[in-house]
């Protein structure tokens, strides 16, 4: 019998994967991860706080759907690789006036290479996680493949789940094939209101609780907040300036906004304006109408390739962000010496080559920090920052 290792966050998606995956004959252990929790232990681990209540409680749920399902489950604490690679880089990018997405982080540097280090200690074959994504091994070579590439050389794609509405192959593109010749996604090809209603069947914890929506180590998206307690810092107030230079209003510090961003500017205006650009060098927030917020090229750094492309200028679909939907561009590669944001400095990437996006017609607020992915239908090719 085969072993799959799977990661368990205490809810519905992961839980039912385990079942999923132990009705399909894989004997299954659950994993669960403390990411962040202060200076606590696991052991430790109270319901003094808001945030503490919820590490718990996702720790408790795991540890409860495991049992419900008779499978074996350990509780290993990561949080110093995780401050590492994860929040140290999220902070530094926000204090650059750039947007990093903290779960592509996760899922590169801690969440699938800790999956896998677990698999060797436990002598398993596979690892599994509850993303709505699917995974797909092709045996010809694909374009691009360097010629010591043979069709007895087999290749793994990653492509988008089923439910058009919860696709996450956005967040996994960073993934490598060692990575993924070893991944299992039981939730591929289901919708999400058919895994709700078999967690309800199989009367799962996890069904019985609301699911959060929020990044695990912050509440209720308050990234300044956050990074405020974090670094013991506060705001260096600035100019919002519109973009005919006229100031109408003063900032809170440049690490409270994002590119595209409507809310809580704290100025009048007859007309919505967003968030332009955010000026480091200047301290100072630009804003303009939504039309001047879209934006039809852009550069991509940290580029990490799936499929290698096929030339040095093909066409695909782009996200820019999580919920949008993929749309169709021109891509032109490019190789260049550009600086690294603060994540791949710290976590050995590099800045070798470049590719432009060029969007078919302009598309909202592509922000520095965030991943572009590119795709090819369903299958993803890549991605990487934008810079």
């Amino acid at each position: 019998m085969e072993k799959v290792i799977v990661g368990m966050s205490g809810g519905i998606d992961s839980s039912v994967s385990a079942y999923l995956l132990k009705k399909q004959g894989y004997e299954v252990e659950g994993v669960s991860f403390v990411l962040y929790e202060g200076d606590s232990t696991p052991e430790s681990m109270s319901c003094d706080s808001s945030r503490s209540q919820c590490i718990f409680q996702s720790l408790q749920g795991a540890s409860e759907a495991a049992s419900h399902l008779g499978i074996p489950h350990t509780i290993i604490d990561v949080r110093k690789d995780f401050t590492e690679k994860v929040i140290h880089p999220f902070i530094d990018e926000y204090l650059r006036g750039s947007t990093p997405n903290p779960c592509i982080l996760c899922n590169r540097f801690i969440k699938f290479p800790f999956l896998i280090r677990e698999a060797e200690k436990k002598g398993a074959e596979w690892i599994s996680t509850g993303h709505y994504a699917k995974i797909e091994k092709i045996k010809n070579p694909c374009p691009g493949d360097s010629p010591g590439e043979t069709e007895s050389k087999s290749r793994i794609l990653l492509k988008k789940g089923a439910d058009v509405e919860k696709d996450q192959s956005y967040v996994l593109y960073s993934l490598a094939q060692k990575e993924l010749r070893r991944l299992i996604f039981p939730l591929g090809g289901y919708r999400k209101n058919s895994v709700k209603a078999m967690a309800l069947e199989l009367n799962l914890p996890a069904s019985k609780r609301n699911e959060s929506q929020e990044i695990c180590f912050i509440k209720d998206r308050n990234y300044a907040h956050f990074i405020e307690q974090f670094c013991s810092v506060s705001g260096k107030p600035g100019p919002i300036m519109d973009i005919s230079g006229t100031v109408l209003g003063t900032h809170k510090g440049i690490y409270s906004y994002t590119v595209g961003q409507r809310k809580g500017l704290g100025i009048s205006s007859p007309e919505p304006l967003y968030v332009l650009k955010i000026d480091t060098m200047e301290n100072t927030i630009h804003v303009g109408p939504r039309q001047s917020a879209k934006k039809k090229d852009f550069l991509v750094t940290g580029v990490r390739w799936i499929i290698p492309p096929p030339s040095e200028k093909f066409l695909a679909t782009v996200k820019v962000r999580s919920m949008m939907k993929d749309k169709p561009a021109t891509l032109f590669l490019f190789h260049h010496t550009h600086p690294s944001t603060s994540w791949e400095k710290g976590n050995g990437g590099g800045a070798r080559e470049i590719v432009q996006v060029v969007f078919d017609a302009a598309q909202w607020a592509p922000a520095p920090g965030q991943s572009a992915v590119f795709y090819d239908g369903d299958v993803v090719l890549g991605g990487g920052i934008i810079i």
